[in-house]
């Protein structure tokens, strides 16, 4: 609701300092009624890196990667993409709540893919793509559409464009998915668990495609299960459990040599 707050202690100074930080969280609480989901987040990803976040289900990390865009609302600490506060305005040492508008302003820098594709079924893979920008960022139709070709040869359907996504694989599919959220041109992708709904021999067009994007420098935030992934692509590696971080590193120190218990059985179990 426009106009809530949450009381809080002033952003320290050096919140916004460092340039190359591209996203901040800092003490990110939420709950759904009585149930406390996330009970203190505290994470930084640096421009450009990859950081993956393993956990167990029911351990706050889709709800967290969704409070970094505000489709959930937060109900206590803070959140920072490219240095901007995300969802809130602060005064006097209280958050005050963004109107819609301006929240949906920001999710446009902030792009998103699901578990599920959530692709329009009546619109074509090039459709899809460009719809977005050319509703909501009001850009030339001929720009876009040149833009949405280009995206879908680099996610490997180029043969696609205009087929259908009820024809497509749920591979491809998610490739489509991931072409729209880069037609936004965002400055960070989230991706929430993004192979999980796939059949297995279909997991790795998509590994591909977000392997490439990460060698571009895409900063990117991945909750996933793919261990192989995080360990070879990922910069850095957070596991939550509990609506905390556990332990976080680098991927390989993490998953060759846990630290905490906690993580060491849940490593055993997936591994």
């Amino acid at each position: 609701m426009t106009g809530a707050t949450i009381p809080e202690q002033a952003a320290p100074p050096e919140a916004e300092a460092d340039a190359t930080v591209m996203v901040r969280a800092e003490n990110v609480h939420k709950s759904f009624g009585h149930l406390e989901v996330l009970r203190g987040v505290d994470l930084e990803v640096r421009a450009g890196e990859v950081c993956c976040v393993l956990g167990p289900s029911g351990s706050g990390k889709s709800t967290f990667l969704r409070c970094i865009n505000h489709l959930e609302k937060i109900n206590g600490g803070r959140i920072w993409v490219d240095g901007e506060l995300v969802g809130y305005r602060e005064r006097g040492g209280r958050l005050h709540e963004l109107r819609e508008k301006e929240v949906a302003a920001q999710r446009r820098s902030i792009g998103m893919v699901f578990q599920r594709f959530n692709l329009f079924p009546h619109m074509t893979a090039l459709e899809n793509v460009i719809e977005a920008p050319i509703r909501v960022r009001r850009e030339p139709r001929a720009e876009v559409r040149k833009r949405g070709i280009e995206l879908l040869e680099r996610v490997g359907l180029a043969d696609k464009v205009n087929t259908y996504p009820g024809k497509l694989s749920g591979g491809q599919q998610q490739r489509v998915a991931i072409a729209r959220a880069l037609a936004m041109r965002p400055k960070v992708m989230l991706f929430d668990e993004p192979t999980s709904a796939l059949d297995p021999e279909l997991v790795g067009e998509v590994l591909d495609v977000m392997k490439d994007l990460a060698r571009d420098g895409m900063t990117m935030i991945v909750v996933t299960h793919e261990i192989g992934f995080a360990r070879e692509v990922g910069d850095s590696l957070v596991f939550m459990d509990g609506g905390v971080v556990v332990e976080s590193g680098l991927p390989r120190e993490v998953i060759a040599n846990p630290k905490h218990e906690r993580t060491r059985a849940f490593l055993a179990k997936v591994l």
